[in-house]
């Protein structure tokens, strides 16, 4: 997993490590960050607590030299690889006349270029599992100038995320590796997106907690790779498939009709 010490690519490794997983997490953060609680140490403390084993990696994802290494690293620990989730993304919601291109180098390198990189470098190793999974954590594509226009740079990022997605799904279909996307439709309570102010404290009860992704992603990385393949996953979506009918658990908001959209998703929420 790239990223991982905290928020949705925690709560997704805390749950495979509920089943036992080995999880190996490629993270920048090893040291603690004042509005960002949580390391890749920490991180790796609590997979251990509920019974997992974890190797915590210090590295970008953006360096072909640290994801070759991460992955050498997990073969030589754990004797292979079974799933790649590609967690890692920069978020920056700026037009494009006050994006600074520092901001937007960053967000294609980690966002696009990690995902394409860490997938890459895995899919010798994932073509000898029996169940390989790759998971991005990007949106469904829709061209809608809504989702374009107001934040241009972001959404180049993160599609670009999703068409490697399209892509891997296409390329890989033959040796029975799948590629999915995974996406909310509502927005998710992290410490990140608080602090950009993307959700806000005071709109945190119009959204749902890191444990309806974790869910979600637990369901599709169970499923058979060779059929499940080459989709544009809602997070909600994907747990009604496995008979979920209740989701009250995972809302911060008292009642449903008070959740919110996230980003790239355009059909109205409905909830029975």
């Amino acid at each position: 997993m790239s990223g991982g010490s905290r928020g949705i690519g925690l709560a997704v490794a805390l749950r495979a490590a509920r089943d036992g997983a080995n999880v190996v997490l490629l993270a920048k953060t090893a040291t603690p960050q004042p509005k960002l609680p949580g390391t890749i140490y920490s991180a790796a403390e609590q997979i251990e607590a509920v019974g997992g084993k974890a190797l915590p990696i210090v590295g970008d994802v953006r360096e072909e030299a640290d994801v070759t290494r991460a992955v050498e690293e997990a073969v030589a620990r754990f004797g292979g690889i079974d799933i790649v989730v590609n967690n890692a993304s920069a978020i920056e919601l700026s037009p494009t006349r006050e994006l600074p291109m520092k901001r937007y180098d960053l967000m294609q390198d980690i966002n696009c270029r990690g995902t394409f990189l860490l997938s890459k470098t895995a899919i010798p190793h994932l073509e000898r599992g029996t169940n390989s999974h790759i998971l991005t954590m990007s949106p469904p594509i829709d061209l809608d100038p809504r989702w374009v226009g107001p934040h241009t740079g972001y959404t180049i990022a993160k599609y670009g995320m999703s068409l490697c997605t399209l892509g891997l799904a296409a390329e890989l279909a033959g040796v029975g590796v799948a590629a999915n996307s995974l996406w909310p439709r509502t927005p998710i309570v992290t410490a990140a997106i608080t602090n950009l102010a993307a959700l806000g404290e005071d709109r945190a009860d119009t959204a749902r907690t890191v444990d309806i992704m974790a869910d979600a992603a637990h369901a599709i990385l169970t499923r058979d790779s060779r059929s499940c393949t080459g989709n544009f996953f809602l997070d909600d979506a994907v747990l009604m498939e496995e008979g979920v009918t209740d989701f009250a658990k995972y809302r911060q908001a008292e009642r449903e009709e008070d959740l919110r959209l996230d980003l790239f998703v355009s059909e109205r929420l409905v909830r029975s």
